[in-house]
């Protein structure tokens, strides 16, 4: 399954390169793509999706099977909820919230959370 992210101070990307899946980041989200992918997003604002990730999920939804949000435990309710306000919005599953770049159970969550929407035990590495 593809990893489709952006990210702004950086933890988002590394917790994308520590997937060790088939990634691509998103610059303005006018990007296009062909196969089923995992949003992964950092929140801004007050809760808020970045303006290329609403691009993207605009012109990409029927190949968004869930998002992953980071964020920052200092914002209380608003912690991560990108992937709320992307779940509400375009009914994208919310796969999991981290803070900052995450930890080593983050990321099994997330792993486990991609072999189940992509069907298979085995997702193809870079």
């Amino acid at each position: 399954m593809l990893i489709i992210y952006a990210s702004k101070t950086g933890n988002v990307a590394r917790f994308a390169a520590r997937l060790g899946l088939k990634s691509q980041r998103l610059s303005d989200g006018t990007e296009k793509i062909a196969e089923p992918c995992l949003l992964i997003t950092y929140t801004t604002g007050f809760g808020q999706a970045p303006p290329e990730v609403l691009r993207f999920v605009e012109g990409n939804r029927p190949y968004v099977l869930g998002v992953a949000a980071s964020g920052n435990r200092n914002w209380g309710q608003n912690f991560a909820r990108a992937a709320d306000m992307l779940a509400e919005r375009y009914g994208i599953k919310v796969i999991h919230k981290f803070e900052l770049s995450g930890t080593p159970k983050d990321l099994e969550i997330v792993q486990e959370a991609i072999h189940a929407l992509s069907g298979t035990e085995q997702c193809a590495a870079i």
